[in-house]
């Protein structure tokens, strides 16, 4: 594989391995996901509700996750996500023990996937300031892509293997899956021993989350990526969080629908992430963001008007395109502009600032729903992203080519 090319990161033996035992861990997670999201429709006919399964996810991200930065930058990292990893094992399975034996309410749910959304909060820092230990820098927009792939992989298994679960078995089988995934991950990271990243100086968390911040709201090419983060994660999270109720409600659909409706929007992902870096290369990340806009506006529009499951699988593939589009371009922008030091505050930060953006998006179009209609709500959020595409290009341009970049 030629250096720099689109599978040069698998060269790696530490990154192949823990790509693969990701994506084993990601289906799994995925397989969660759905069953939470379907338990929840069981559990009652409120869309604000259903949507905070959504939110509950996310929302911890916002909370902690520049804990989680200062702590991946402070310690070993690979240590970080074991005690991630290891502690969502431990959540997941108590939720299949609960659901199993019928005790699960949908405040509990809440309080169950919040608690996995800590781990994730926890982990995803140190897990992506890790890769440039696994392919070093000239690997590095690759690798994330790989990342993404793998991804968004699993949210075209894991969906439609979690609503076969849930068909065959039960809600509390999902669960348990997941739990089991973990496994892998937890042991290639024992398994793995890379160098220690260099630490200048420990400081305590709350001062090296203040300088995290300081770098990001200092540097206007980081400023710049952080605001684009929060607005489009706050136009797109409506899509993912009132899927479930649309499978439900509006479709009247099944497990299995719900599934592929998910599933179809993993393969979109996949198809469009290994495209990406060329794109971005050509047209630059302002066209590219602006590629991903206008696809969740034809999708979200779609979806308002789907009445069959044959009607609403385009929109989810489109979805899938367009999110897969703006995430990536968006950690790309916020990794090759971040110093190593401070790497995983900076993306901490980031992720604060989108899934922030996400977590409110969820609980507000879930809202939206809840009083005037899903139809509604997903036309409100298609009218958000085209307002906020204009806006966004003429007051808060994307960082040119080069600008802000970290070279060493």
């Amino acid at each position: 594989m030629q250096p720099g090319g689109a599978l040069a990161p698998f060269q790696a033996p530490a990154f192949r391995a823990i790509w693969i035992a990701n994506l084993a861990s990601a289906v799994g997670s995925t397989m969660q996901a759905v069953g939470a999201a379907w338990l929840m429709t069981d559990l009652t006919t409120s869309h604000e509700l259903i949507a905070l399964v959504q939110a509950s996810a996310t929302l911890p991200i916002m909370l902690f996750g520049m804990f989680a930065g200062a702590i991946a930058d402070n310690y070993d990292r690979r240590m970080v996500m074991l005690v991630a990893q290891i502690g969502m094992l431990v959540v997941s399975a108590a939720l299949s023990i609960l659901t199993y034996m019928g005790q699960i309410t949908p405040y509990l749910l809440l309080a169950f996937t919040v608690s996995v959304g800590i781990g994730t909060s926890l982990n995803s820092p140190a897990w992506q300031a890790s890769v440039r230990q696994q392919v070093g820098l000239r690997d590095l927009p690759q690798a994330i892509a790989l990342n993404s792939v793998a991804f968004n992989l699993a949210r075209s298994v894991g969906p439609a293997l979690g609503g076969l679960v849930i068909s065959l078995w039960s809600v509390s089988a999902a669960f348990l899956f997941n739990a089991v995934s973990y496994i892998g991950l937890i042991i290639v990271l024992l398994n793995w021993h890379p160098p220690r990243h260099h630490i200048d100086e420990r400081r305590a968390i709350l001062p090296a989350i203040a300088i995290g911040i300081r770098f990001c709201m200092t540097s206007s090419p980081m400023r710049r990526v952080l605001a684009r983060g929060f607005v489009l994660g706050f136009g797109i999270a409506g899509y993912q969080a009132l899927i479930p109720a649309v499978a439900r409600s509006q479709l009247h659909g099944t497990q299995i629908d719900f599934g592929l409706m998910l599933g179809m929007f993993g393969i979109g992902s996949i198809i469009g992430a290994p495209q990406l870096g060329a794109l971005r290369r050509r047209f630059g990340l302002e066209n590219v963001l602006a590629v991903g806009a206008i696809g969740f506006i034809i999708a979200q529009s779609l979806m308002a008007m789907s009445t069959t499951i044959w009607q609403a699988l385009p929109a989810t593939f489109i979805a899938g395109l367009a999110w897969v589009a703006i995430l990536t371009s968006i950690n790309v922008a916020v990794q090759m502009r971040s110093p190593d030091a401070i790497l995983g505050r900076c993306l901490s930060i980031y992720q604060s600032v989108t899934f922030g953006g996400m977590a409110i998006g969820s609980w507000f179009w879930g809202w939206v729903a809840d009083r005037h209609s899903l139809s509604f709500a997903f036309h409100a959020a298609a009218a958000f992203l085209l307002v906020a595409l204009v806006a966004m290009r003429l007051f808060v341009p994307m960082p040119k080519p080069g600008e802000g970049v970290i070279t060493a």
